[in-house]
């Protein structure tokens, strides 16, 4: 009988411990020491919520920058990658249909996830024209927001140079209505 309440005081203050205190002690460090990360980078523009800094949007329309293809159609409770090989007919066939669009490099697959914001900056400039004739822009003031909005690798070493595809839309966004 000992053995037995020793044994159930252990799993009560463990799971105490475990379940309880320790996720509220990282939620609270968390809130002290990096408030924008911990409510999931949320990006506002003119006082409205438009999205997240870590899950890409679908834009389909020729005045926006296109992020990459998702597999979990942008639903970040779905992620996934599709799963196709380089050999199904579904998979080939979008492909063709996007680079018939004129699309090229990481614009014509999805991401592992299905849900990443960023494209290369090649990617961003292959669509450079598109959204210049669209916009009535030129091409030369679209390459520039292009590239003021290239985010380095993270600690100068880790990753790729990438464009989140939101922010940049964003930044054409206010720069078409300045």
């Amino acid at each position: 009988m000992k053995t037995i309440r020793q044994s159930l005081m252990i799993f009560i203050v463990l799971t105490v411990a475990v379940c309880g205190v320790y996720p509220m002690a990282v939620m609270g460090i968390s809130k002290l020491l990096f408030p924008y990360q911990m409510q999931g980078e949320m990006i506002s523009f003119k006082g409205h919520l438009v999205g997240s800094e870590l899950i890409a949007q679908e834009f389909t329309s020729d005045k926006y920058f296109w992020s990459r293809p998702s597999a979990a159609s942008y639903n970040a409770s779905a992620s996934s990658g599709s799963n196709y090989s380089l050999t199904n007919n579904d998979f080939q066939k979008f492909v063709l249909d996007r680079k018939s669009k004129g699309l090229d490099f990481d614009l014509l697959t999805a991401s592992g996830s299905g849900l990443d914001p960023h494209i290369s900056p090649k990617a961003a400039f292959l669509q450079v024209n598109r959204v210049a004739m669209a916009r009535g822009l030129t091409p030369e003031a679209v390459t520039a927001l292009v590239a003021a909005n290239i985010e380095q690798r993270q600690l100068g070493f880790l990753g790729e140079e990438r464009v989140n595809v939101l922010k940049l839309n964003l930044a054409l966004e206010s720069a078409v209505h300045e």
